[in-house]
């Protein structure tokens, strides 16, 4: 197979030219090659891009089924996501080698985003799962939220220091988070609604540092939304201790307004926050302070979502649309440049999950995806933050190894 015209933006600058694949694998490339008796796909005007990897993915409803992630398979990739890697705290848990069994048998299908998971620190009884056995059967990481014994987090931060694995932490305090269901402020008091204190998150994230500066672990702090965590964050990391930082894009993109009408698609986890915060993480975002971003895809059915705000289960639907979001809110916008974007997107969820992505260059696997700039893409779902919006620029293709997907 011979792509050709290609305009090629990776985690590491620009290319043109064309490049020819075989089993899989990107053997060539240059303006001269030979295009006899091979396949050949003209990218001209189209960005061949590296397939996106998410390591913050709900299921529908958090429901660990076939269906889903079938579903989810198909519906990332023509987000222009080739790898998925699904949060650990789904019903059933991942936190038994079963349910990773049953995970790893789903791990592909036929054009699909590839699935892969993380094991849940804690099980279902709040003790500590077998996260060493997990590890060695197949496990990218551990993954925990906040829990109250310190006992047990350093137990889980010594799993992941003897496996050499990060840790993905979701900073939230229970009893400040369950109390409040949107982001405390003046639309929250507007609406009459409870609001979540940012103490529910910045509080948790201070501590967290320690126990990484402590271990040596590399801590990955998901889905980050308060500036004062992103602060205490980066000058921690300036100073050497292992933490990163992950943001959603709809934290970069919608505020708390979106949730006025009480419309219930806004209601997602962390929650929407402030425009002056949301120009903070904007700025954040420019500074290099954020390393890793998500679609934040948690996906409820109608009986979850048509219902009073206060009923309503966190999340919206986001991962299908990831390249266009992207392209609108932050590429096209001037924000990120492709590069700058890719590695945030790509090639560090890659690295800090021990996957090597990113980069499109001889001897890499082909995981790719075309993208269209002068293309849109309309939102069709009814429980979308992005609902009725038309985004810009197209995924066209998907090419893994020697399948080729088209959309």
């Amino acid at each position: 197979m011979v792509i050709v015209n290609a305009h090629i933006w990776d985690a590491y600058g620009e290319h043109f030219g064309n490049l020819r694949i075989e089993n899989g694998v990107i053997v060539e490339m240059g303006e001269g090659l030979s295009l006899e008796d091979h396949g050949c796909i003209d990218a001209q005007g189209c960005y061949l891009l590296p397939a996106l990897v998410d390591t913050n993915v709900s299921l529908k409803d958090g429901q660990l089924n076939g269906k889903n992630l079938t579903s989810l398979a198909h519906y990332a990739l023509k987000g222009g996501v080739g790898t998925v890697v699904l949060n650990s705290d789904l019903s059933p848990k991942i936190d038994n080698e079963i349910t990773l069994e049953f995970v790893h048998h789903h791990r592909t299908t036929p054009s699909g985003a590839v699935i892969e998971c993380s094991s849940s620190a804690l099980n279902d009884a709040g003790g500590l799962s077998n996260s060493a056995i997990l590890l060695k059967k197949g496990a990218l990481a551990i993954s925990a939220s906040t829990q109250g014994d310190y006992n047990q987090m350093s137990r889980i931060a010594q799993y992941c220091q003897m496996n050499g694995k990060s840790l993905f932490f979701h900073a939230v305090d229970s009893s400040l988070f369950e109390s409040g269901v949107m982001a405390d402020g003046a639309v929250a008091a507007q609406l009459g609604l409870s609001g979540i204190s940012p103490l529910s998150e910045i509080v948790h994230v201070a501590s967290m540092i320690e126990v990484s500066r402590h271990f040596g672990i590399t801590l990955v702090f998901k889905n980050i939304t308060e500036p004062r965590s992103i602060h205490l964050i980066a000058t921690a990391a300036a100073s050497g201790i292992k933490v990163k930082c992950e943001v959603g894009l709809h934290h970069l993109i919608k505020t708390d307004a979106a949730c006025n009408g009480y419309d219930s698609d806004a209601k997602i986890n962390p929650p929407l926050v402030t425009e002056a915060k949301r120009l903070e993480l904007k700025e954040a975002l420019k500074a290099g302070k954020i390393d890793l971003l998500t679609a934040l895809h948690h996906p409820n059915s109608d009986i979850h979502k048509d219902v009073t705000f206060n009923d309503a289960h966190f999340g919206t639907t986001s991962i299908g649309e990831y390249f266009p979001l992207s392209y609108t809110y932050l590429i096209h916008t001037g924000i990120l440049s492709w590069n700058h974007f890719l590695t945030l997107a790509c090639a560090n969820p890659a690295c800090y999950m021990g996957m090597n992505k990113g980069k499109i260059a001889v001897g890499e696997k082909a995981d790719l995806i075309l993208f269209d700039p002068k293309g849109m893409t309309p939102v069709p779902h009814h429980h979308s933050l992005y609902k009725n919006e038309s985004l810009l620029g197209r995924v066209t293709m998907a090419i893994q190894g020697e399948s080729v997907t088209r959309f």
